[in-house]
């Protein structure tokens, strides 16, 4: 449940649907109010990345224990106070663990759609690309460590953990088409 941004274009603010449960990273949609929810069949058209978690149960920060929270009185709730969440879309590359398994036997350039707010190969829901994988699924980072922080590398981080994959945190790179 976690969204790495490296690099972003547009981190919007939009206005979240007041029963929407979105983690960090999913894909979301517009409902027709043109409030963000989580992409799926019944909005299965992709507006971009949730850069925030709308959630009563658990953080999706990224390498974070599910239990911990930014504020007490949020309750899980990173649009709580403004009733809006962050969105990224018009491009950018990010590291991401919200992505369906068949990714991780994918090749480098596949292009990635949307199931139900995760990344997927395949155009069950939508034929809108949503992304280009540009790395495999691995522990992030691999390698030489970045912060996550666009434009700034820290090297000696330790790999980020991952709440979505608690026994095997791996992270696919991707760059945003939508």
């Amino acid at each position: 449940m976690a969204l790495v941004e490296i690099f972003h274009v547009v981190a919007a603010e939009r206005t979240v649907a007041t029963a929407a449960a979105i983690k960090e990273g999913m894909v979301v949609s517009l409902n027709s109010s043109g409030q963000v929810i989580q992409q799926s069949v019944t909005n299965p058209v992709p507006y971009g990345l949730a850069g925030d978690t709308k959630s009563s149960t658990a953080s999706a920060m990224p390498g974070i224990a599910s239990g911990w929270q930014n504020r007490v009185s949020d309750y899980f709730d990173e649009t709580k106070a403004s009733a809006k969440m962050t969105v990224y879309h018009s491009g950018g590359e990010f590291a991401t663990d919200m992505f369906a398994a068949n990714v991780a036997s994918a090749a480098v350039a596949t292009t990635l759609y949307a199931i139900d707010g995760y990344l997927d190969t395949v155009t069950t829901q939508t034929s809108v690309p949503v992304a280009l994988l540009l790395k495999v699924p691995s522990t992030y980072p691999a390698g030489a460590a970045m912060s996550g922080v666009p434009g700034v590398d820290i090297n000696g981080d330790q790999a980020l953990g991952s709440a979505e994959r608690p026994t095997a945190p791996v992270y696919a790179e991707i760059k945003l088409l939508i």
